[in-house]
């Protein structure tokens, strides 16, 4: 079964594939010993692939994996301040990667992959993919800061936040969960917006990266995603 190139190149983990069509413009891939040319279309099994004299081997089987993130982990393959990572609580063989990233003590799903490809399409800005997250607040927020919260905070580095969904769940002994949905993904956003607006966060849980929910995954525990979850997330790299 042949493939445009390009999508090949990003399936073994090259970058995206507007990075993987750099690389065949700038002539350093050749097929068969054939410098390629962007269109080209190959049977990966079959051909013989070189970046710049490098063969390609093989790529990875791709996983795709959700954890329920708890607090005091960092989403960093390397241990800082003697906090643990993410890493320990998904012990496997494979290189994977998070797709975003949740601070300390932020909780809930992350999404782990070693589709360079995937991960591309759900981070970069211009595709502006959901995230929704549950936020405890202190105090109860009034009308006219979730209406701020909705049209656009302007944030201490002088952006302005998107417009954004925040509603009201539920109330308890004066503290308030509410949902929030973004389509951007800043550092720290959600804490720096209610800190500007006067809120103080004391839970943060990320619920959904675009089509995939956490569910009832219970904090600390991971899962390969379903074949319906994964095919959902596939089919995002399909839109353009």
């Amino acid at each position: 079964m042949t493939e445009r190139l390009q999508k090949v190149l990003a399936r073994r983990g090259l970058g995206s594939r507007r990075h993987c069509e750099d690389l065949i413009h700038a002539g350093r891939v050749t097929v068969n010993g054939m410098v390629a040319m962007l269109g080209d279309k190959v049977d990966p099994h079959a051909v013989d692939i070189r970046i710049d004299g490098e063969l390609l081997y093989p790529p990875e089987p791709h996983r795709y994996i959700k954890l329920n993130k708890p607090p005091g982990y960092l989403c960093s393959t390397q241990s800082q301040g003697g906090h643990p990572t993410i890493f320990n609580l998904v012990p496997i063989p494979e290189r994977i990667h998070p797709v975003g990233r949740l601070d300390l003590e932020s909780e809930g799903l992350i999404l782990l992959t070693n589709n360079g490809e995937l991960t591309q399409r759900l981070t970069h800005p211009s595709y502006q993919h959901e995230k929704e997250y549950r936020v405890l607040f202190e105090e109860s927020p009034s009308h006219t800061q979730l209406s701020h919260w909705q049209g656009g905070v302007l944030l201490p580095d002088g952006y302005l936040t998107k417009r954004s969904h925040i509603s009201v769940q539920s109330q308890e002994q004066g503290q308030t969960w509410c949902n929030v949905i973004l389509r951007e993904g800043r550092k720290r956003q959600i804490r720096t917006m209610a800190s500007v607006l006067g809120l103080t966060v004391l839970r943060l849980i990320r619920i959904r990266i675009a089509t995939l929910a956490l569910g009832s995954l219970a904090p600390g525990n991971w899962q390969d995603c379903s074949i319906a979850e994964r095919d959902a997330l596939l089919a995002l790299l399909e839109v353009n």
